[in-house]
């Protein structure tokens, strides 16, 4: 209840957020995003326009992780980045994010790899990045990085993996694998 009563009031402050995610249609990979974030957050799928509009105004307003990601799905909206902050201490700086990206937390945490599959989930702390300037990961499918992860050089996280907390991850692992450690190895 308290909740709807914030979005309500900052229905004014949320209104050129609205107006750029219907400019970018629903083939833009915020869409999935938004949907994503509704399965974690309502264990449930939306389904209709005033639905994601609904989640997406609430998510822009209490979760700042989310308008990070919004923020760099679509780029004019970072002209109006004043009006909602996004997460001070995320930096994405991945050109290729497959949609429904989830980032739990996002404190203190850098994504800067060579492409990110869709349904990622990437917890706080984590760093994937380079090793030296052209080496830097790619992560499949439906990865999950826990919080502390450190993903970096040119490796590959095959679809379905899972990287374990504090986890530091400078080789490949391979599809559905469960790794832990330092360094890491598959446990499962």
């Amino acid at each position: 209840m308290v909740r709807n009563i914030h979005v309500v009031i900052l229905a004014p402050v949320l209104l050129p957020f609205l107006a750029l995610l219907l400019i970018a249609g629903r083939n833009n990979y915020i869409f999935a995003d938004v949907n994503r974030w509704a399965e974690v957050y309502d264990d449930r799928e939306l389904t209709g326009i005033m639905s994601y509009m609904s989640a997406f105004c609430r998510f822009m307003t209490f979760f700042p992780e989310f308008r990070s990601i919004f923020y760099f799905r679509v780029r004019a909206a970072r002209f109006f980045s004043f009006l909602l902050r996004p997460m001070p201490t995320l930096f994405i700086h991945t050109k290729d994010i497959g949609p429904g990206l989830f980032i739990q937390h996002g404190f203190a945490t850098i994504i800067t790899a060579n492409r990110i599959g869709k349904n990622c989930w990437i917890n706080q702390q984590v760093t994937i990045g380079f090793s030296n300037k052209p080496d830097a990961p790619v992560i499949g499918d439906n990865v999950t990085i826990s919080a502390g992860a450190i993903v970096i050089g040119a490796v590959v996280i095959g679809d379905g993996a899972r990287i374990g907390a504090g986890s530091v991850v400078t080789k490949d692992v391979e599809p559905n694998a469960v790794v832990v450690g330092v360094p890491a190895r598959a446990i499962r």
